[in-house]
C-alpha cells in the first residue's frame, strides 16, 4: 500500500518544476474549494425551503466530521509530504496530521449526505467534483498523500451513511400508531415533515 501511495503521490504532485497553469488551478482548489463547497451548502439552504432541517443537520455534521478528523490525524500525526523533502509545499500549512485529510472528510461528507436525498442530489454532483478536484489539488501542492484523501473519503462516507441510518431508525422507531385516524395524520404529517424519508 505505501509503495502504491507512493506512486500515486509520485504521478499527481507538482514536483519542483510545476506548470504554471496547473500550479495556479491547483491552488485555486486547494485553498478555496471547501469555501466553494460551504457556499453550495449555503445555496441549498436558501432555494431547498424544504430541506432545511436536514441541510441544518449536514452542516453539524460537517462540523462533526472536521473534529473527527483532526482527532484521528492528531493522534496518528502522519508527516506531510513537503515535510519529508518530497517535495516542495506551495501553500503554507502545518507539517503534522496528514492522514486523514480534512478537507477530503468534510466535502465529500456534505457531498454523500446530499446524494442521499433526492431533492438535492442534483447539486450532489458538482459537490462530488468539487471534492475530487480539492483532493487532487491538496496532493499536487504538496500538502497530503493520495491515502489521505482516500482515508478523507471513507470516513466520510462513513459518518453520511451513519447518519442515513439513524434517520432511517427514528422514522421506524418514532411514530404513533394508535388509530386509523390517528395513522392518517400521522402519515400526512410525515409526508409535510423536512425530515421525511427520501
Amino acid at each position: 500500500m505505501n509503495a502504491l501511495n507512493l506512486t500515486l503521490f509520485q504521478w499527481l504532485a507538482a514536483g519542483s518544476q510545476p506548470t504554471p497553469w496547473v500550479l495556479s488551478v491547483a491552488l485555486a482548489f486547494a485553498l478555496w474549494g471547501a469555501w466553494l463547497c460551504a457556499g453550495v451548502l449555503v445555496y441549498a439552504l436558501w432555494r431547498h425551503r424544504a430541506d432545511r432541517a436536514y441541510l441544518f443537520v449536514v452542516a453539524a455534521l460537517s462540523g462533526l466530521a472536521s473534529m473527527v478528523s483532526h482527532a484521528i490525524a492528531s493522534s496518528l500525526n502522519t508527516p506531510r509530504p513537503f515535510v519529508l523533502g518530497l517535495v516542495p509545499s506551495y501553500i503554507e500549512h502545518a507539517g503534522r496530521g496528514s492522514l486523514p485529510s480534512t478537507h477530503a472528510t468534510v466535502m465529500f461528507m456534505v457531498a454523500l449526505a446530499f446524494l442521499l436525498r433526492p431533492s438535492l442530489r442534483r447539486l450532489s454532483v458538482p459537490l462530488l467534483v468539487l471534492a475530487a478536484a480539492t483532493g487532487w489539488a491538496r496532493i499536487y501542492v504538496g500538502v497530503h498523500f493520495p491515502i489521505d484523501i482516500a482515508a478523507g473519503l471513507l470516513l466520510g462516507a462513513a459518518i453520511a451513511g451513519l447518519a442515513a441510518i439513524a434517520q432511517r431508525l427514528a422514522h421506524r422507531f418514532v411514530s404513533f400508531p394508535t388509530s386509523p385516524a390517528g395513522r392518517t395524520r400521522d402519515n400526512r404529517n410525515a409526508a409535510a415533515s423536512p425530515w421525511r424519508l427520501p
